[in-house]
């Protein structure tokens, strides 16, 4: 059902969480993204391991090279409406992308030590309908998913 007002969909639910950027949190951040969804008429368990791992790679990004394991916070916002159009976004104030084409490239990591495989944007991009990513040298990222959830999913 659409709004005669605006012609959008209707928003029946939000939510945002901070939170510190220690590897911990990616546990945290799975279990309050497939809270948020599973209340929702029609959510699959494929809609909510395809969430949760999105949102995974997400944080862990924020965490491992966003603050490159130095203090920082994490944010995870998320909008549901009545449709089943859910969009997830995870942000961090860290050390930001210098190039965010290539950093998107599959394969690609700034993680000199080689314990990353390159993957995570990749990943993403896979449980999503749309993935953007928008980020400045020392100032952050953001990462914004969007996928459809529940019936028509």
């Amino acid at each position: 059902m659409r709004s005669a007002l605006r012609g959008k969909t209707k928003l029946i639910n939000s939510i945002k969480a901070t939170f510190d950027s220690v590897s911990e949190n990616e546990s945290l951040a799975r279990i309050i993204i497939t809270g948020f969804i599973s209340g929702f008429d029609g959510v699959s368990a494929s809609d909510i391991a395809d969430v949760k791992t999105a949102v995974s790679e997400a944080v862990t990004n924020a965490i491992v090279h966003g603050y490159r394991k130095k203090d920082g916070k994490v944010t995870l916002a998320a909008k549901l409406t009545e449709d089943g159009d859910l969009t997830v976004t995870v942000s961090d104030k860290g050390v930001g992308i210098e190039n965010v084409k290539q950093a998107m490239e599959p394969f690609f990591t700034t993680d000199k030590e080689g314990e990353r495989s390159g993957m995570g944007f990749a990943i993403m991009k896979t449980f999503t309908r749309s993935l953007r990513v928008t980020s400045a040298p020392g100032k952050g990222t953001r990462v914004t998913m969007k996928r459809k959830i529940g019936a028509g999913s």
